[in-house]
């Protein structure tokens, strides 16, 4: 039986309005996660933490986030994931300027651990939202997604650092950014499919599987650690090693975040034309050219420089082993995407903390370029793979 035209064209406005709606909420986390980034060297300072105290710190925005992330389904399942959305939109707002606020180490680290739990929660439910949106629009649009979070990225950055240099007080800021994010959330509520509508949010099996889930898990470690270090260190590294105004050390991010948008939004044709397996190689060499670049020449320029050539080359290379994960012969992918990016996400959030304990015993500026290391090591191990059959599926 044919649908009634009406009918195909209702379903088109509802799935190209929840699209859009479901934008805005990729958008408001990546402004809300970005808009810390400026506000790392103000706590810092205020709490008079060292290196390592810092880093036991910002551990806990990845303990909380990696304590709701295996939940979030079960509360999708429950709710649906626009309310899961909303849920973890209020908390970001609310614990935003509550950072600032913070009076002793300990209630900041408990402070960034609930908004690093509703970071969390909101990646989550904001993917499984758009996986469904995909499904139902018929084609691939799952870069566009993730495209509009790095904008959100860079927008936080460079509003934050705006709102701090043009007088504002830091509360007052990170309280107008919070009430923006808590706009959008509330508004674009109404527009994204209702929990009826979802498909289902499939339980997951986790499973290693082996050496290629685990070392496809390890090199995401890896790519999402170089990414989380220059979110929690790019402001630190600016001021207090290139001398960069507070009010703007959240540079850093913001042209790192810029980098990410174009390199994501572009991705898709990029990777269609030189093939995964060289974006990967390449892509990892100038990631980490730009750590090099940032630590070898003291100037801000070049660090700037340098943040921009790692979003550049880290931008699609977590989407392509995301898709090799899914695609290993003999191993279903609700067995290796689990942990693949499991692992992934603890680089990118508790890894920045491994970055301020080498700091404390080392420098900054060494802790990043260990990064930059990897990160060639990454595009090493893909160039000189030998015998390994591990990447045939690319």
């Amino acid at each position: 039986m044919n649908t009634p035209t009406g009918s195909n064209g209702g379903l088109h406005r509802q799935t190209s309005a929840a699209r859009s709606a479901c934008l805005l909420v990729f958008l408001v986390c990546g402004i809300g996660l970005s808009a810390w980034a400026p506000m790392v060297p103000l706590v810092k300072t205020a709490l008079r933490m060292d290196e390592a105290t810092l880093g036991f710190v910002l551990l806990s925005l990845g303990a909380g986030s990696l304590t709701l992330m295996p939940f979030t389904g079960i509360l999708i399942n429950r709710w649906g994931s626009r309310r899961v959305m909303l849920a973890a939109a209020v908390c970001i707002s609310l614990t935003l300027p509550a950072l600032l606020l913070a009076s002793s180490v300990l209630r900041l680290a408990l402070t960034l651990y609930i908004f690093g739990a509703a970071i969390g929660g909101i990646d989550v439910a904001m993917n499984a939202h758009a996986v469904s949106v995909q499904d139902r629009a018929g084609r691939h649009i799952m870069s566009s997604f993730h495209g509009m979070f790095s904008l959100g990225g860079l927008a936080g950055a460079i509003g934050m650092s705006f709102l701090i240099k043009s007088g504002f007080p830091p509360v007052w800021a990170a309280t107008g950014i919070s009430l923006l994010l808590l706009a959008i959330s509330i508004s674009q509520y109404g527009r994204l499919l209702p929990h009826t509508e979802e498909q289902s949010v499939e339980v997951f099996r986790f499973r290693w599987s082996g050496g290629p889930v685990l070392l496809l898990g390890v090199m995401c470690f890896v790519v999402f650690l170089a990414e989380g270090a220059l979110l929690d260190w790019s402001a630190v590294f600016l001021q207090f090693y290139r001398d960069v105004d507070p009010a703007m050390s959240g540079a850093g991010y913001a042209v790192f975040s810029t980098a990410m948008a174009v390199s994501r939004f572009t991705g898709d044709r990029l990777i269609r034309r030189i093939g995964p397996r060289r974006t990967v190689i390449h892509g990892s060499v100038l990631a980490a050219s730009g750590y090099f670049l940032a630590i070898f020449v003291p100037w801000s320029d070049a660090a700037l420089a340098g943040f921009f050539l790692v979003g550049l080359g880290a931008a699609n290379i977590v989407p392509v082993f995301f898709t090799a994960a899914g695609r290993i012969p003999g191993i279903p992918a609700t067995a290796a995407l689990p942990a693949v990016t499991t692992l992934g996400y603890s680089g990118q959030l508790a890894g920045p903390a491994l970055i301020g304990f080498i700091a404390e015993i080392s420098s900054l500026g060494f802790a990043l370029g260990l990064v930059g290391l990897l990160m060639l090591l990454v595009g090493l191990a893909y160039k000189y793979r030998g015998n390994t059959r591990t990447f045939d599926y690319l």
